[in-house]
């Protein structure tokens, strides 16, 4: 996926003027944020280098973050390298804040990964690597605390190139460069090759192309803490870096939403064309609170940029820019304005839910709202208000995050809550296609919508589409249709989860010349949905953790026998140093807290490093049904039947009955429900 827009080209000269969004990614205690502070302490752009374990590092600017020693939000700085300007972007390394880091590689140029030189490539590394080929973003590769005893370069650059990357090679100084590393980078490309046989050289401008087209990483090595290796890594940035070309139409893309002391809100952006300035009017479209797409347009009334806890103001931003706006209060993460589309959803997400439980004094629907406000900047919070027991339930991404996510309401909003002991998400999907019908014909109104539900690839999400004809429904109406399927997370009828994997394509519909209103499709098109999930034979899925195990050889029989009793899979053991490696894949519900057992059976030696691969069909589906005790047919937000009208009344049809009721001729023949595709119906729109 494209992480920003790239239209009309500027002049070169004006493009070497463009800031380059630069961000720093790692697994939690690779010294990120020291490394951070010493790139911005070499380039003269602080003072003195804060460190974490003294609470006085630049980018740690929150108290939460300087009483943990933990990056918990993305944060910026302002730095020249070499002459170029550079916006840096520390993220979070903790796998919990996972997230928010993703959210920031949405309007990254480059990105710097931290390795610790005494760890190696661990769990989360992996997780952060797979993202950054995802996002399409050219690496740089910083090994890290080289100064501890044990390290060995040679032995982590094989490392590198087994687990990461072949092509992870160790730069070298200009005017040093070996032979070896020379053939080395010749073997990146096939224009690198050409030229080295050629000149027995590889040229700037051809190595900077293998960098930004993911054909070479450059790795460099020290220490961030002492501050050795760290200035040859700049030099190497500055002969290496180069900004994007941008277009004239103005673009930008919104990656994060903060609040500052005041609780001014404040809109993240990098702006990915023409530029932005002072009052400009922006437009774009929102789910407001009863759940319709509306039509904004706001005067950005500052724009800010930040460097560290301070900022200036600036009157126009750029094509490059990352810049925090003021005066916007509808806008949301992964949002595109003007040019620029929006982002893709995310691919981290969190796995276990949780109830919030307030205090008794507390009104429960006041504090529902002011937690809009934290779901605003913490989009994956999936705030959910159950009308029925009358309760909130949040999902995070662990144990740290809930800790951090307390502080917070505290914080915020001078109230102290917990949490029960949590569940798992679940979501589902469907194993064949069926057409849902809706219809809803109070008096006065009037829409009917044919949909084809079909079961996606694994991990595809949700995708909608149109089959229908503009002789039979108008284009206004069928755009409406489709922008209502996407507005919702529709909820499954097997535990009220959210559906996932599925295509859904609208078929057919009708509207009234006279009657129809826009919330009528609204409702014809959530029932149809809902009536083609009762009549799927629907399928439970539940998370499943990609795992790595690291431990004792001794106690491989025991840890074997746990992934079996967890109807995991696993390859190996192979033999790392003095450590047996296990990996494969088991259920987070069976795996949630196995790295406490881990710890006791290996006495404190082993090690679990788990990522989220995905969504699988679950393993024990009747209890998790049982347990849940959801009843489609109840939820009133949700509902599953039609409403018809007759002698100048409207009522209510359930779900089995409608196709007795409906207007239409069904679009599924009985002998095509089982061997046609909705791409199939398609002939139908031409």
């Amino acid at each position: 996926m494209e992480n920003t827009s790239v239209n009309k080209k500027k002049p070169s000269n004006e493009t070497e003027l463009s800031p380059i969004a630069l961000g720093i990614l790692a697994h939690v205690d690779s010294g990120k944020t020291t490394l951070a502070e010493s790139l911005l302490y070499l380039t003269g752009s602080i003072r003195k280098a804060g460190r974490v374990d003294h609470g006085d590092a630049f980018l740690d600017t929150y108290e939460l973050e300087r009483s943990r020693g933990i990056t918990i939000f993305a944060k910026q700085a302002e730095l020249k390298i070499g002459e170029r300007p550079v916006t840096l972007l520390d993220t979070p390394g903790h796998v919990d804040f996972s997230a928010e880091m993703e959210r920031t590689l949405q309007v990254l140029d480059y990105a710097v990964l931290v390795i610790s030189g005494a760890d190696g490539v661990q769990g989360h590394v992996m997780t952060l690597w797979r993202l950054l080929k995802q996002y399409r973003i050219p690496v740089f590769l910083f090994i890290n605390k080289m100064d501890q005893e044990g390290t060995d370069r040679e032995a982590l650059l094989k490392e590198l190139q087994a687990r990461l990357d072949e092509h992870c090679l160790a730069f070298e100084n200009p005017g040093e460069e070996s032979q070896e590393f020379l053939e080395g980078l010749a073997m990146c490309g096939e224009n690198a090759l050409e030229e080295y046989l050629e000149t027995g050289d590889i040229g700037q401008q051809e190595r900077v192309r293998l960098i930004q087209e993911r054909n070479v990483f450059p790795c460099y090595f020290g220490s961030a803490l002492k501050l050795t290796g760290v200035d040859g890594f700049i030099r190497g940035l500055e002969a290496y870096l180069r900004p994007r070309q941008y277009g004239d139409e103005f673009g930008a893309r919104v990656y994060k939403i903060s609040r500052d002391s005041q609780g001014t809100r404040l809109t993240w952006m990098k702006v990915t064309g023409g530029s932005l300035k002072v009052k400009q009017v922006l437009e774009g479209s929102w789910i407001n609170s009863e759940g319709q797409q509306e039509i904004w347009k706001e005067k950005a009334d500052q724009i800010r940029i930040y460097s560290g806890a301070g900022y200036e103001l600036a009157q126009e931003a750029p094509a490059g820019t990352v810049c925090a706006v003021t005066g916007l209060e509808k806008t949301c993460s992964g949002q595109g304005l003007g040019a620029e589309e929006s982002g893709a959803l995310p691919l981290l997400e969190p796995v276990l839910t949780y109830r919030i439980i307030l205090p008794p004094e507390c009104d429960i629907h006041v504090m529902y709202k002011k937690l809009g406000q934290l779901e605003e900047e913490i989009p994956e919070l999936h705030l959910v208000w159950s009308e029925a027991s009358q309760e909130i339930h949040v999902q995070v991404m662990g144990e740290v995050q809930m800790e951090i996510l307390q502080s917070m309401i505290l914080e915020r909003f001078g109230t102290k809550v917990s949490f029960d002991s949590g569940s798992i998400v679940y979501k589902e999907t469907i194993a064949g296609m069926v057409e849902g019908v809706g219809h809803y014909e109070p008096l006065r109104h009037y829409a009917e919508v044919h949909l084809l539900l079909e079961p996606g690839e694994r991990g595809s999400g949700m995708q909608f589409a149109s089959a229908c004809s503009t002789d039979d429904l108008d284009l206004n109406w069928q755009r409406l249709v489709l922008t209502h399927l996407e507005e919702k997370q529709h909820r499954g009828v097997l535990t009220g989860s959210e559906i996932t994997d599925m295509k859904i394509t609208l078929a057919a519909g009708k509207a009234h010349l006279k009657h129809t209103e826009g919330g009528d499709f609204r409702q014809a098109t959530y029932r149809a949905v809902r009536q083609g999930l009762m009549k799927a034979e629907s399928i439970l899925l539940e998370p499943v953790y990609e795992y790595r195990l690291e431990i004792p050889p001794e106690t491989v029989g025991r840890a074997i026998s746990d992934i079996q009793r967890m109807q995991g899979s696993f390859a190996g053991p192979e033999q790392e140093g003095d450590m047996a490696v296990l990996t494969g894949s088991a259920p987070v519900a069976a795996m949630r807290d196995y790295q406490r057992e881990v710890t006791a059976y290996t006495r404190g030696c082993g090690r679990l490093f788990c990522s989220l691969k995905g969504y699988e069909p679950c393993r024990e589906p009747e209890k998790v049904i049982e347990a849940a005790g959801y009843d489609p047919e109840g939820d009133m937000e949700n509902p599953t039947g039609s409403v018809f009208c007759a002698h100048g009344a409207g009522f209510v049809v359930p779900w089995d009955q409608v196709e007795d009721y409906m207007h239409l001729e069904p679009v599924l023949k009985p002998a095509q429900k089982a061997e046609r595709g909705a791409e199939d119906f398609s002939e139908k729109a031409a």
